[in-house]
């Protein structure tokens, strides 16, 4: 059996391609992706723009196993144009491969942004609403994977993951400017300290991918994965603070102020650090989806929140997130 993985030099990616190696090292996994990531161990780098029709030249058996990551996923950050090319087309490309070969088994990891921002509740069954050109363009993708999973449901499995924020070793986005924020005396509560932010530990949300290959069933499966009950923004600082042994008083700063000073920095050349308008905007809205469903299911969560946070602070020698 081999492993393909669409999109395998990014986070996910790369610790998904570790996981397998260590819990099956004799597979063949082949990363797929515009650019190789040296650190995937053992795995097999071939060029792959997925926005092309997929030719590669190895072999493939219908009991091979596909992981869809790759995406255009940084918003703000593209012309909107680069969301559909890349997610839509993709999407299009990795099942018509999947289909050439029959192969039964996908994973595709979507995204929260189809359900459009708003401080509800979001299960499974919430009617997306995406607002945004990534939002909609990872609707649409779920979309052609289910077309692809329908043509032969009876013999298919198709697992769709809308993760939180995704956080671990490598991550280099929102929990590592948290806590490097935060260490600098740089981080203020953005207009509120209950803001939502669901999140999930990179190493669970891999382990997960691999229980649900393991359940051998034929379905179609939406899974948003994130702890249950998901925390606060206030509830993340202090955990990270109490694990890094770092001691900080964070205050609020009121959201007119916050939203001014973004424009003001933005305009003076703040975006290129990171300091973006709608970025901030971003900061002050939940992302409030549920994991109730992920945590009644038969999987059994690895880490819980805290524990998480330490295994990550033991991968970086207890010296610093990152």
């Amino acid at each position: 059996m081999n492993y393909f993985i669409f999109g395998g030099s990014g986070f996910i990616g790369t610790h998904l391609i570790n996981y397998l190696l260590e819990k099956n090292p004799n597979s063949k996994i082949y990363n797929l992706d515009i650019r190789e990531n040296l650190h995937n161990g053992k795995s097999v780098f071939i060029y792959c723009d997925v926005r092309l029709e997929i030719n590669i030249n190895v072999p493939v058996s219908e009991n091979d196993i596909i992981f869809n990551f790759s995406a255009v996923h940084t918003t703000p950050g593209h012309p909107d144009h680069e969301y559909f090319e890349t997610n839509i087309k993709g999407a299009e490309n990795v099942t018509a491969f999947a289909d050439q070969f029959n192969i039964k088994k996908i994973i595709f990891t979507s995204s929260i942004a189809p359900y459009g921002a708003s401080e509800d509740v979001k299960t499974e069954d919430t009617l997306p609403t995406p607002n945004t050109p990534y939002g909609i363009s990872k609707f649409v993708a779920e979309k052609i994977h289910m077309a692809w999973h329908i043509k032969k449901e009876e013999e298919r499995q198709l697992t769709i993951l809308r993760p939180g924020v995704v956080f671990g070793k490598g991550e280099n986005g929102n929990f590592t400017r948290l806590y490097w924020g935060i260490k600098g005396r740089k981080f203020l509560y953005p207009g509120r300290k209950d803001t939502v932010k669901a999140c999930i530990y990179v190493k669970e949300l891999v382990n997960f991918m691999l229980f649900r290959l393991d359940e051998n069933k034929t379905d179609c499966e939406i899974y948003n994965c994130a702890y249950f009950p998901a925390f606060t923004i206030e509830e993340i600082a202090e955990t990270m603070m109490k694990v890094t042994n770092t001691k900080r008083f964070v205050p609020k700063i009121p959201a007119p102020i916050l939203k001014s000073a973004a424009v003001i920095i933005g305009n003076l050349g703040g975006k290129k650090l990171g300091i973006h308008p709608d970025r901030v905007k971003k900061l002050m809205i939940s992302t409030n989806i549920s994991g109730e469903k992920l945590a009644k299911s038969p999987y059994k969560f690895k880490y819980k929140f805290e524990e998480a946070l330490k295994d990550w602070y033991a991968d970086n020698d207890n010296q610093f997130l990152k």
